[in-house]
């Protein structure tokens, strides 16, 4: 039998106190920042004019107060866990815009959204948008509702038609941004055939 041996090292202990020691940390980078930053402008180099060590707008005010300075002012904004669980609800959950209509209410019959359903539409690469399109357009020519334009019919069971990276991308875009059949039509045709 064969015993292998593992070498841990040295165990590091566990910081208690995390907020000291990210505090102590911090400060320990900057004050290594500082360093490097004096010695960029050590009295080795040329002397500087009067005008450009004027140039600050506080007499007395050396160039390293003025970086720590800066960088104090830059402190990230603190997150709590509250930031992390709290959702923000989207306003729209379809890309599609619902066209006004006349009608006080639209309803399709299920026998039609399921017709739809039949033929639905993928987006592989060995299936034809065009006869998709034709086909869903067959489809709902076949019913007629008053005061509700076609392209508000078709716009609105176009999402049916659609399955799997073809949902996807109909999801893609951002809430009620297609507002014509036109309009997604062109989308569709350049997304599969550029």
């Amino acid at each position: 039998m064969y015993v292998k041996k593992i070498y841990v090292g040295d165990l590091i202990p566990i910081d208690l106190e995390i907020n000291a020691t990210c505090r102590r940390r911090n400060s320990e980078r900057i004050r290594i920042f500082l360093q490097d930053l004096e010695a960029v402008a050590s009295p080795e180099e040329e002397p500087r004019s009067s005008k450009a060590s004027s140039s600050f707008p506080i007499a007395g005010h050396s160039h390293i107060e003025s970086v720590e300075d800066t960088i104090m002012v830059e402190k990230p904004r603190r997150l709590t866990l509250e930031n992390y669980s709290s959702s923000t609800v989207p306003q729209f959950f379809t890309s599609i815009a619902q066209l006004e209509v006349q009608a006080q209410t639209i309803t399709y019959p299920p026998s039609l959204i399921q017709l739809i359903q039949n033929n639905l539409f993928h987006g592989l690469p060995n299936e034809d948008p065009y006869a998709h399109l034709a086909t869903y357009i067959e489809i709902c020519n076949t019913i007629r509702l008053a005061g509700v334009p076609v392209d508000s019919i078709r716009l609105s069971l176009f999402s049916y038609s659609l399955s799997g990276e073809a949902k996807r991308w109909l999801h893609s875009f951002k809430g009620n941004s297609l507002k014509s059949w036109d309009e997604v039509v062109e989308k569709l045709l350049k997304r599969i055939l550029p």
